[in-house]
């Protein structure tokens, strides 16, 4: 799968997805693309999952219409992110039948 990590996700853990092709919003140049914007960028560039901190944004957007599968993650921090890399990557490829997962890290 396609996956892009947003601005708050830290790049180091794509090597916990190393079944994917992960691009960041910052390498693609979405740096200062947001929420609607964003995503519309991330669909129309043929992403299948975007991962996620931005915990307000199925409050913020209709994601029911989006062809493209959320993860949303609880922190930005990476060495909390670094523990919990088997259960985010376990949820994003569960994405392939689910829309939308958050991802509670401890």
């Amino acid at each position: 799968m396609r996956v892009l990590f947003d601005q708050g996700t830290p790049a180091p853990f794509r090597q916990g997805l190393p079944l994917h092709s992960i691009e960041t919003a910052h390498e693609r140049g979405w740096a200062t693309l947001r929420n609607g914007h964003l995503l519309q960028a991330a669909e129309s560039a043929g992403f299948d999952v975007m991962v996620t901190t931005d915990q307000k944004l199925q409050y913020q957007q209709k994601l029911a219409d989006r062809r493209i599968a959320i993860v949303v993650l609880n922190t930005t921090s990476w060495p909390r992110i670094r523990s919990a890399m088997d259960d985010i990557a376990s949820a994003v490829a569960r994405c392939a039948t689910e829309r939308f997962i958050e991802v509670s890290v401890p």
